[in-house]
């Protein structure tokens, strides 16, 4: 664990920490460090997967189902 002294948007920090339940301000901001870097990965992850399902056609397929469920409407 390292210290680092940085300015923080005091208001920004009051509704994390209302929101999280954050008891400090080092467990809000560590907490939205590790959430932050969660929803990167996941989100790197789903691309990996969406660029994965474009090689097997089932982008175009799932296009082309969801295109015809509106044509049926």
């Amino acid at each position: 664990m390292s210290v680092t002294q940085i300015d923080i948007d005091d208001e920004a920090l009051e509704r994390a920490m209302a929101l999280a339940g954050a008891r400090t301000k080092k467990e809000a901001v560590n907490l939205a460090l590790r959430f932050y870097a969660e929803q990167q990965e996941r989100a790197a992850r789903i691309g990996r997967h969406f660029e994965r399902a474009q090689h097997w056609g089932a982008v175009e397929h799932a296009a082309r189902l969801h295109q015809a469920e509106k044509d049926a409407r």
